[in-house]
């Protein structure tokens, strides 16, 4: 007899086979795969299906009769209800083994089958983040500050989060607090982004609003409330929208190999405080000295000014224009005359750059990956190696096939946990031309 067809509200034994990529375990059910949230392998019980699509169900548990041997009691009390940490509910070296055999089931998935060792570097759990972007929501009985239900856009409130300092934590209730004496204003609030420095000396931040200019400026009393604050800033306007200083600087520095570099409260900066040296360090060990090296999707310079000691030119191309004036102050202020970026796609920068034998080029882009256009770019110049930076190993997989394809393959694969307790993993590969 041909398997019944899972449909929206049946309910159903499963086992946990394995956990795949973004934080869902993977069942079968009469052949049929069911994708469970916060679910790990060894997990058994009855599930309520949710949704079915082609090829696969999604279903939460309603009843889990036997735990996974790694399970333990989440140390945040929001884990069952805010989006922001997948593997909350599993002790920490799990983890680290799931994100590993993760990372690498994807690759190979995507045609890169890696049969050497892919090291993982552990991050302590808990105070890790330099930045973080929060949510407002207002709704009946006041304004909620916090992070994204899983799936959705309810706002959780958060009076703590432990990803985040105890100064962070403090800044961002003080200024809710503050926000919910003006009820006016609770419709136009979106969000609050946070910027540390990696000592925690500096912090800023920054309200995302639906004001004018002239409406934010009011808002500069906040900064009154919240004294160990070193910066705060708003984001105005409606179609184009720009950022205003309410008081204080609007850079937080962080201390990287013997380099003090700035960052904007709107520029990316790496978010992890504690793995940042060993990153750069490990990217740094993979680029073969001298030369001329590419650095796209540069930001504020983290990986092309410690370059700059090591190759005879850095060139730099990034888009965000904010983070482009950091690297230029930080090159200037680290004495790197051989550093230059330039604020641009970064396509077309590659398309505007004549190719130079034995180029090495890092590249750092964000989550959507590098895309087919610019690995296409990047391999037809022929650069003698290219070290990979990426956060997402799908989209990770889909360019080191398309670099493999035009001749590239990975001969050096290491990962590092920037992001514990949640389902993301930084990934470092380096490509030489087979």
């Amino acid at each position: 007899m041909d398997p019944q067809p899972l449909k929206p509200g049946d309910r159903i034994e499963v086992t946990i086979e394995k956990g795949i990529y973004s934080g869902l375990g993977l069942a079968r059910h009469q052949g049929q795969v069911v994708l469970v949230p916060r679910a790990f392998r060894g997990d058994r019980g009855r599930v309520v299906v949710e949704s079915v699509t082609r090829g696969f169900a999604r279903a939460v548990f309603e009843d889990l009769a036997v735990p996974a041997a790694e399970r333990r009691t989440s140390p945040c009390p929001y884990s069952d209800r805010c989006g922001g940490c997948a593997y909350q509910e599993i002790g920490y070296g799990e983890q680290l083994a799931l994100k590993q055999a993760i990372l690498r089931e994807t690759l190979q998935r995507g045609g890169t089958a890696w049969d050497g060792e892919i090291p993982v570097l552990a991050s302590p759990e808990e105070g890790w983040r330099t930045r973080a972007t929060l949510h407002f929501r207002s709704r009946e009985g006041g304004l909620a500050l916090g992070f994204h239900r899983a799936g959705t856009h309810e706002v959780v409130d958060v009076e703590s989060c432990l990803q985040m300092s105890s100064a962070m934590n403090r800044a961002a209730r003080s200024l809710l607090d503050a926000l919910r004496r003006s009820p006016a204003l609770w419709p136009k609030l979106r969000h609050l982004e946070l910027a540390e420095s990696g000592d925690g000396s500096e912090l800023v931040a920054l309200l995302d609003a639906r004001l004018e200019a002239r409406e934010a400026a009011g808002l500069a009393a906040l900064r009154d409330g919240t004294p160990w604050l070193t910066g705060l800033g708003a984001l105005v306007g409606h179609e184009q929208r720009r950022f205003v200083s309410l008081g204080g600087s609007p850079h937080v520095h962080s201390t990287v190999g013997g380099l003090r570099l700035r960052s904007h409260v709107r520029s990316f900066f790496q978010g992890n405080r504690f793995l940042l040296g060993n990153l750069v360090g490990e990217v740094l060990s993979l680029v073969p000295a001298g030369g001329t090296v590419l650095d796209l999707y540069a930001g504020v310079g983290l990986f092309a000014l410690p370059l700059a000691s090591r190759a005879e030119r850095v060139l730099g191309a990034e888009l965000n224009s904010t983070a482009v004036e950091d690297a230029r102050a930080n090159a200037e202020a680290a004495g790197s005359r051989n550093v230059r970026i330039v604020q641009g796609d970064v396509a077309e920068s590659l398309a505007s750059w004549r190719p130079e034998k034995g180029e090495r080029i890092v590249l750092d882009p964000p989550r959507t990956g590098a895309g087919p256009e610019v690995v296409a770019a990047v391999a037809a110049r022929g650069p003698e190696a290219v070290v990979y930076v990426s956060c997402d190993p799908p989209t990770l997989a889909r360019d080191l096939a398309a670099f493999r394809t035009a001749g590239y393959e990975a001969d050096a694969i290491r990962a590092f946990d920037l992001f514990p307790d949640t389902a993301h993993l930084e990934a470092v590969v380096r490509l030489l031309r087979r």
